[in-house]
């Protein structure tokens, strides 16, 4: 028994071992720079409405960007959201974006032009879906949408592409059952009450847009139960991105009184074509995991990105460009 016990002893010290040489690793990686000169030229980043996460986490890359490759221009392009985003970089319209992967997928099923084109860079973090009512509606349920006048995002939005699959999972015609509004993230929380009923937002904890209207407690968030999560899923196809979650108490704390609300979640990507420059896309990767910090000190959900979970950008394969990147990096 003792030398049994001696060997279990053993494997554990190896094993820690391991863990922390990997940890070092990383930490050394994290830390060096590149010995090789950062490559120039000019690119598009497609981000998305000026009030959104995309927006401003695509103004905080490029600030980063500029420090770390100070010979490339990075043109950033507000848009609707995902589903433009996803089309601009398929047809060549811009060279990089941020995008759902449920609305990558979407344009993948749908065989739209250049969608075998796309490649992915980096997961980033994730997008909660956000239904926001005025603080006194008798809005409880997302069944309750019913006959109401609700803002689903603009027509080429990641949220209009949300919005409509969570109406339909409730029952709900989004063109027949309620008044749609196309409201945005720039418009949609201050009209709660005020010709707006409801208003359906996706993206990261906490969004800027949202957040000054919740610190005045003017509105609440309706929950999207598991049940209704579990009929998504029924749908299949794009809809296996969605993932049951809570939005901690913590998001909006003006608005949420100390309570988790129950709703789902979608991975955000960042994306390109077969065609971008590899030593760009590279370089690009590096910048982004290393810029973590910096950028989620402004961008709080961007401080979830970590070099371990950013390989996985299901449904699209790495570009080879960033797959170098990670293989550089692996222990």
């Amino acid at each position: 028994m003792p030398h049994v016990l001696s060997r279990i002893g053993r494997r554990r010290a190896l094993r820690g071992a391991v863990a922390a040489f990997v940890a070092l690793g990383l930490l050394l990686w994290w830390q060096s720079p590149w010995s090789e000169e950062p490559p120039g030229g000019t690119i598009t980043l497609s981000t998305g409405t000026r009030a959104g996460v995309y927006q401003k986490y695509g103004e905080l890359l490029r600030t980063s960007l500029a420090t770390h490759m100070p010979d490339l221009e990075v043109r950033l392009e507000t848009s609707d959201g995902s589903q433009e985003n996803v089309r601009r970089v398929a047809t060549g319209q811009a060279d990089f974006a941020i995008a759902a992967a449920d609305a990558v997928e979407t344009y993948r099923q749908d065989d739209r032009p250049g969608a075998d084109r796309l490649r992915g860079v980096a997961r980033l973090y994730d997008d909660y879906v956000q239904l926001a009512v005025a603080r006194g509606s008798g809005i409880r349920t997302v069944e309750d949408l019913r006959g109401k006048r609700v803002a689903i995002g603009p027509p080429k939005s990641g949220v209009r592409l949300i919005a409509n699959r969570v109406l339909e999972a409730a029952g709900i015609d989004p063109e027949k059952d309620i008044e749609p509004s196309p409201d945005g993230i720039d418009t949609g929380p201050e009209r709660l009450g005020h010709g707006l009923d409801a208003f359906f937002w996706s993206g990261g904890l906490p969004t800027d847009g949202m957040r000054a209207v919740t610190e005045e407690g003017g509105l609440r968030f309706v929950p999207i139960d598991t049940g209704l999560v579990s009929k998504l899923h029924e749908q299949g196809g794009a809809a296996r991105h969605y993932r049951a979650t809570n939005m901690p108490e913590s998001a909006y704390p003006g608005s949420q009184l100390g309570s988790a609300v129950p709703t789902m979640a979608v991975s955000n990507l960042l994306i390109t074509r077969t065609d971008a420059d590899p030593q760009i896309t590279e370089w690009l990767t590096r910048i982004v995991l290393r810029s973590r910090d910096n950028i989620g000190a402004h961008v709080h959900s961007a401080q979830l990105v970590d070099v371990r979970t950013a390989i996985y950008t299901d449904p699209l394969r790495l570009h080879d460009g960033a797959r170098r990147f990670y293989r550089s990096v692996k222990p």
